[in-house]
């Protein structure tokens, strides 16, 4: 289920109102480390091999809002296929492919989708040994990589079509409200919200174990920010999950033990993907999600004014 020229997910870029605040929030109870700054923005690594995660610059007291959502190209030549293939997917190409100007190097390209949604995709960018100097105690709890973007869609069908046309995605499963798409080994590295907006639903964090993931959630509690919902067990992508709210309104989540599939997985539709009566997950123990949680899905939108 591959897709011929994104090999991962890499990171998110969004402009915060705090960027001090944010940082420790970041690196004190996320669990992130600073990798770079820059006179308005700072880059935050996890414990794997990128370069970072989260780049998050100052939004000068402006509410919180997405820039981009980072791909890692396959190779050199995909990031001019995509390109092309944006344009004729009715995208646009807004930044030919050229040196990147974060500081992880490489070379990078970025296209809108119709709806204004930003994806930039690079390739050559600097990977890092994140853990070498890190205590175990630390980076066993520290994410690892992201594990999956979600962004809401007022058309699906079409953005998933721009999926598949421009950067190759695969859809692994369709439930009743979302489409999760596939482009490597994980079940889905970017999905889709069947809703009436185009805000980002939330950003997820692998953790190395779901040891972690319950970890987290106590350290978050234990800072003020409860779980807003979990811990559970996903259907589509079989991840364990505990689900918060920043401190500026973005949703993320931490997760672990992402379902692995090939090309004999077999999609399935919204008739698959069902619960009995009070579930919300495989496990049966997690109350639905907060009504909290469910504005913040609602709330932060793409700026692609905003670098």
């Amino acid at each position: 289920m591959k897709s011929p020229w994104i090999e991962a997910l890499r990171s998110v870029a969004l402009s915060v109102p705090d960027l001090s605040a944010a940082e420790t929030f970041y690196t004190r109870v996320w669990n992130l480390r600073v990798a770079a700054r820059s006179a308005n923005a700072i880059y935050l690594q996890g414990a794997g091999s990128d370069h970072h995660l989260l780049a998050l610059h100052d939004g000068a007291g402006k509410p919180a809002a997405l820039h981009c959502v980072t791909l890692r190209a396959r190779n050199r030549a995909a990031l001019f296929e995509v390109a092309a293939a944006a344009v004729k997917s009715g995208g646009t190409v807004r930044q030919e492919p050229g040196m990147a100007d974060g500081p992880a190097g490489g070379e990078a390209l970025k296209i809108t989708d119709p709806e204004g949604r930003c994806f930039e995709i690079v390739y050559g960018d600097q990977r890092v040994d994140a853990g070498a100097d890190a205590a175990a105690s630390v980076t066993a709890d520290r994410p690892t990589r992201l594990a999956h973007v979600v962004l809401n869609a007022q058309s699906i069908a079409a953005t998933q079509q721009f999926l598949e046309s421009a950067l190759g995605f695969k859809l692994a499963d369709r439930t009743r409200i979302m489409a999760f798409m596939n482009c490597n080994g994980d079940h889905h590295t970017l999905a889709l919200g069947d809703t009436d907006n185009n805000a980002l639903n939330h950003i997820a964090f692998l953790m190395p174990t779901l040891d972690a993931v319950m970890r987290g959630g106590g350290r978050m509690k234990d800072a003020g920010h409860p779980i807003e919902w979990g811990p559970g067990r996903h259907g589509p992508g079989n991840n364990a999950f505990n689900y918060f709210i920043d401190p500026f309104g973005v949703v993320i989540e931490y997760t672990a033990e992402v379902e692995q599939v090939d090309d004999s997985y077999q999609p399935g539709g919204p008739q698959d993907w069902t619960w009995p009566t009070g579930r919300v997950d495989q496990w049966g123990i997690s109350q639905p999600p907060s009504n909290a949680l469910k504005v913040a899905q609602r709330a932060i939108y793409f700026d692609t004014a905003q670098e």
